[in-house]
């Protein structure tokens, strides 16, 4: 089995020229291509916390389905995490992840049945505190490893961790692999791999990088990531 997943900081789809612009983040995110795709800061910030793309949007617009993990109607995110599926998977179930933090910060887990086999994806958004995102790490970690059931686990996001091999990427590392994918931050200047692709030991990641396009440099201040992975018999 072949899979592609990205993560995309969307930043509310606020692009670099200051503009909100959810048809422009939708073009990034057809450019990509992916199967399977953890956004963050999905969700406006104040009031309803209304979705940026709106099921209009992705409806008619889009291959992809968002995973029901609004607390609002009007969401559809946590802490505007959110995850995008491909219409013809199904998704077996899902659940928010309240993490420790000083500022409202969580993470989404879904088990989608894709391509023949159920994959488990986490999507998360962590603390710009380097204290708080070990803080975060560890209890991510500790809900996958307390799950009754193992299944091939990918795990994605913005860390907001701007050392290389130090902090929460130490721990995460214990059990996860890295996909080499390249900085993603800033959008116009790319130096920081604030963003990250994650996969366990089931995985092989056969290609991974960095979208550039004249659409990605201005949706929003982060570029999407992705990676292609197989899963072996």
């Amino acid at each position: 089995m072949t899979l592609k997943v990205a993560s995309y900081n969307m930043r509310k789809a606020i692009g670099t020229d200051r503009r909100r612009s959810p048809e422009r983040v939708l073009q990034v995110l057809r450019e990509v291509d992916a199967d399977i795709v953890a956004l963050q800061e999905a969700d406006r910030r104040f009031g309803q916390r209304a979705a940026v793309l709106t099921p209009h949007l992705l409806d008619e617009h889009s291959d992809w389905q968002p995973v029901a993990l609004g607390m609002r109607a009007s969401s559809m995110g946590w802490h505007g995490n959110a995850i995008l599926v491909r219409k013809s998977a199904r998704i077996l179930d899902c659940e928010q992840l309240h993490l420790p933090a000083l500022e409202p910060r969580g993470a989404v887990m879904a088990d989608v049945a894709i391509g023949g086999t159920v994959v488990r994806v986490v999507g998360m958004h962590l603390d710009l505190s380097g204290l708080w995102r070990r803080r975060q790490a560890a209890a991510i970690l500790s809900h996958i490893g307390a799950s009754a059931q193992r299944m091939p686990t990918v795990m994605m996001g913005d860390l907001n961790e701007w050392t290389r091999a130090a902090g929460c990427l130490r721990d995460f590392g214990g059990d996860f692999r890295f996909a080499d994918t390249g900085p993603s931050f800033h959008a116009r200047r790319p130096i920081a791999r604030l963003d990250r692709i994650m996969v366990s030991s089931e995985w092989r990641i056969t290609a991974c990088g960095v979208h550039h396009s004249a659409a990605s440099r201005i949706a929003s201040d982060h570029l999407p990531i992705w990676a292609d992975l197989t899963l072996d018999a």
